[in-house]
């Protein structure tokens, strides 16, 4: 029974490997019979796996597309390509970064550590240039997400702008990567409400065992959810603001969520926010439209400061 099992996985090894087999090739690669081939072949039918047969002479097998995936076998050195790349597409904004890293824990909790230590060194041998991908901790963001497919509730140390550290438990739901940083919206146990928190805060996750159903998200969009509490958290500086130019327009141009409101087919009001009143003003200004200051006194000074830097910049040449 050993033998036929591990000649079954050989043999699905091989049809996974290229579109057309035929009987002969197949045995030789097995050291059977053509016979015993035909046999394995009705087995792995039996198992849901889709191969097809062509007839003749030279009949050979194929394994089709079937109706739903079937367990792929991986050699080494494919199962550590398949991680490495699963890893790179995880920094990339493609929208696919949570199946990544979902798949990803799949994979590197049944990879042998010999497997583990060679993907751990493509890591550590691999740079990126700041600022083009998020800095990531495969480790942490594995688990994350692992949990969250799970619905498998956390434990964790977080780490406050302030540097206090404290223990939370949660519920985790949807991870969000904004920029170069990662969070995870979840739902705070001992607080009993919803919470945000920056995975490079989180240290160590550990599942508890304990499964949870999972809630109603307060929002119909998670990414503007998540985008709004971050920032709002973190502006210092609050401004409205009324734009001369229509809401799609506008929403087009600013790469985040903001709150836009329509005042007209051409006119929309903001309500924007920065640590940075003047890199505030630099970057509505990169709007190219009009714009008036309708509530914030530190966004109108910096408008005017940085009338006062471009008007020294032209050199006091005459407007038009």
């Amino acid at each position: 029974m050993l033998e036929t099992s591990a000649r079954l996985l050989e043999l699905l090894s091989l049809l996974q490997l290229k579109r057309d087999w035929t009987s002969s090739e197949l045995a030789d690669r097995l050291g059977v019979s053509t016979r015993t081939v035909r046999a394995d072949i009705g087995k792995l039918r039996s198992l849901g796996y889709p191969v097809n047969a062509r007839p003749g002479v030279a009949g050979g097998y194929r394994l089709a597309a079937g109706t739903a995936m079937p367990p792929l076998l991986l050699d080494d050195d494919e199962a550590v390509a398949v991680a490495v790349g699963l890893g790179a597409v995880a920094t990339q904004r493609l929208g696919i970064e949570e199946t990544s890293l979902t798949a990803l824990a799949k994979l590197e909790q049944v990879l042998p550590s010999r497997l583990r230590r060679r993907v751990e060194a493509v890591r550590e041998a691999t740079s990126v240039v700041p600022g083009t991908q998020p800095p990531l901790d495969l480790s942490v963001l594995g688990t994350v997400a692992a949990a969250i497919r799970s619905h498998e509730r956390l434990r964790f140390g977080y780490t406050k702008p302030g540097a206090t550290t404290g223990p939370r438990h949660i519920e985790p739901h949807r991870l969000v990567t904004w920029g170069p940083l990662w969070y995870l919206l979840a739902w705070d146990i001992d607080r009993d409400d919803w919470r945000v928190f920056r995975v490079d805060r989180m240290g160590s996750p550990t599942p508890t065992g304990a499964r949870y159903s999972p809630r109603v998200i307060p929002a119909d969009d998670v990414v503007d959810y998540v985008v709004g509490r971050v920032s709002r958290a973190a502006w210092a500086y609050r401004a409205q603001v009324l734009v001369h130019a229509p809401a799609g327009q506008i929403a087009a141009k600013i790469p985040v969520p903001v709150d836009i409101e329509v005042v007209d087919e051409s006119t929309c009001r903001l309500e924007v926010g920065s640590n940075d009143a003047d890199q505030l003003a630099l970057s509505l200004a990169q709007l190219n439209v009009d714009i008036e200051v309708i509530d914030g006194d530190a966004l109108a000074v910096a408008f005017d400061r940085l009338a006062n830097r471009f008007r020294r910049a032209a050199g006091g040449a005459p407007t038009a």
